[in-house]
């Protein structure tokens, strides 16, 4: 399939990398490479690592980057494995690091992904083809408990009980199978003021089933640790977030590295010797604009949070 993708907050991360010509940047989810091919052009004797778990897009971005192959190298990976990739490559530090997180538009908009809740499909929602978990396992396996959790922690449904009770029950008769069985069963469980609200009754649901099988919190958590120590002096880390979770995962990791001292409150002076690792640019996150909303209404939780390594 053809994997074409509007890149949020494009100028907002370019500038934010202030990129130097001769630099090492990496883009931890390449996707449609539209930020990678940003940065690349700006680059003459740097070079930009390309990281992406999904095989398809790396494909796509190396035929949109190949008049740049000189200056690029593709990697098959999941960003948290910041340490292996760049300890593979020999690099030990790098200018800059871009993170866009969540789901690609052409992974929602490809029906056999299995991601999507207006189009039927297997039930997948795999970023990466080769990993084993599946929604269909989690669906169909995972304990009721466990299902109520990860859709009142993951999706923020105020409705979990309901629905991880419909789906008990349902799959107790036949498996779930594809995502509109699944959509059905979300719908039968909700009551009728909750059908009534603008937002597709499923949309909460896929997202919190979405982020367990990808394990997309722990992942941000592991990358945020690993990301600041591979920075140089002076290197930018911008990570883009959609969703309330991920940002409180970056954001507490960047004022957790910021603020360096770890002692308790009521010691007099500091014993434990932790210095601040970075300098926050961003107070406030950075959002898209009207025009950029007008063109691509999915950039509306977009949030884009920007770190310098000291």
């Amino acid at each position: 399939m053809e994997f074409s993708h509007k890149s949020v907050l494009l100028e907002e991360c370019i500038e934010a990398l202030a990129i130097k010509p001769d630099g090492i940047y990496l883009d931890g989810t390449l996707g449609g490479a539209g930020h990678s091919e940003q940065i690349v052009k700006r680059l003459t004797t740097g070079r930009l690592i390309g990281v992406d778990r999904d095989q398809v897009a790396l494909d796509a971005a190396k035929n949109r980057l190949q008049q740049y192959t000189d200056r690029i190298t593709l990697v098959h990976s999941n960003f948290k494995e910041i340490d292996a990739i760049l300890d593979g490559l020999h690099i030990p530090q790098i200018d800059g690091m871009l993170f866009d997180l969540g789901v690609s538009s052409p992974q929602l908009d490809d029906a056999g992904r299995g991601f999507s809740y207006m189009q039927d499909a297997p039930l997948d929602m795999r970023m990466n083809r080769e990993d084993r978990l599946t929604a269909f396992e989690v669906v169909n396996s995972w304990p009721r408990e466990e299902l109520r959790r990860i859709l009142f922690t993951y999706g923020e449904e105020r409705y979990a009980s309901l629905i991880a009770a419909a789906i008990e029950r349902s799959r107790t008769e036949k498996p779930i199978e594809t995502t509109l069985q699944l959509v059905e069963i979300i719908k039968g469980a909700m009551p009728a003021q909750a059908l009534r609200e603008k937002q597709h009754p499923a949309k909460r649901s896929f997202q919190a089933i979405r982020i367990a099988v990808n394990d997309e919190i722990r992942s941000v958590e592991e990358m945020m640790v690993a990301a600041i120590p591979h920075l140089k002096p002076g290197g930018r880390l911008a990570v883009i977030t959609f969703h309330s979770l991920e940002d409180r995962a970056v954001k507490s990791a960047m004022q957790a590295e910021a603020k360096g001292c770890i002692c308790p409150p009521d010691f007099p002076v500091c014993v434990c010797g932790r210095k601040p690792q970075i300098k926050i640019i961003t107070r406030k996150p950075i959002v898209s604009g009207e025009q950029e909303l007008a063109e691509n209404p999915r950039a509306r939780s977009a949030k884009l949070r920007v770190a310098e390594k000291l």
